[in-house]
């Protein structure tokens, strides 16, 4: 299943956020969402998973979603989201709740992510004894397990310390080679964006427009930050973000 943004803009009251945003998000791929800080980004997710409605334009879904589709558009957020009474394979299990699903049918979907998400030795610890690397694990093993057409992550690694944030990288370029799942990612980091996007989308400040959209044309398994062209699309867009940058920070604090 493919996303389709066709001329989406929205206000809130008179605070104009997003105008005329155009994107298509195919099977597949990641696409990456940067821009300043108040540019609309998360935003523009949320919209993108219906749970808010444009002021114009529309998002359309185009296509069907993959066999066994509970949801076929899941969050996963910067902040984990995780109940901390409930174990990992409880936390997992509270997205499929409600679905009419077996006893057996929730297990064998319960297993299949925390195996595919490298968690099946830690299904009885509570999150409070995870990691930061380990908590974010097992949302998105939560996220996988309803079978997405479309993840939806929101800054997943942003609470993360730097070592922590590579890790993940690493773990979500390898699930992608495994599985090639569909997403449109939000972030504020750079290198990021480079390491796992095949389309990389930059908005501008608010109100929110496209300003460019660089696809890159590279196996994400070669993206090291050693790697010159990486290097170079990173500065590329840094030249592009740099001033509106400075002028949104200064706008966020003089606001």
């Amino acid at each position: 299943m493919d996303l389709r943004v066709d001329r989406l803009s929205h206000l809130y009251d008179r605070l104009e956020v997003l105008r005329d945003i155009d994107l298509e998000i195919r099977a597949g791929e990641i696409v990456c969402v940067i821009g300043p800080s108040g540019c609309g980004k998360s935003t523009l997710l949320r919209m993108l998973g219906g749970l808010e409605q444009p002021t114009s334009g529309q998002v359309l879904q185009v296509g069907e979603p993959p066999a066994g589709s509970l949801n076929p558009l899941t969050y996963v957020f910067q902040d984990f989201a995780l109940l901390p009474w409930r174990t990992v394979e409880g936390n997992v299990s509270l997205v499929l709740e409600g679905h009419g699903l077996s006893a057996a049918e929730k297990e064998e979907r319960i297993a299949d992510v925390l195996d595919r998400t490298r968690l099946s030795d830690f299904r009885r610890a509570v999150p409070k004894q995870l990691s930061g690397g380990m908590k974010q694990r097992v949302a998105i093993a939560r996220a996988l397990s309803v079978n997405p057409a479309v993840l939806l992550m929101d800054e997943p690694l942003s609470a993360l310390d730097s070592q922590t944030r590579e890790l993940l990288m690493d773990d979500l370029i390898d699930l992608w080679d495994r599985e090639r799942f569909t997403s449109c990612y939000i972030t504020h980091n750079l290198a990021e964006a480079v390491r796992l996007g095949h389309k990389v989308v930059v908005l501008s400040r608010r109100p929110g427009m496209i300003r460019d959209i660089v696809e890159i044309d590279m196996p994400l398994k070669d993206r090291s930050l050693s790697n010159p062209r990486i290097g170079e699309i990173q500065q590329q867009l840094w030249t592009m973000m740099r001033d509106e940058a400075k002028a949104a920070d200064h706008e966020l604090a003089d606001g």
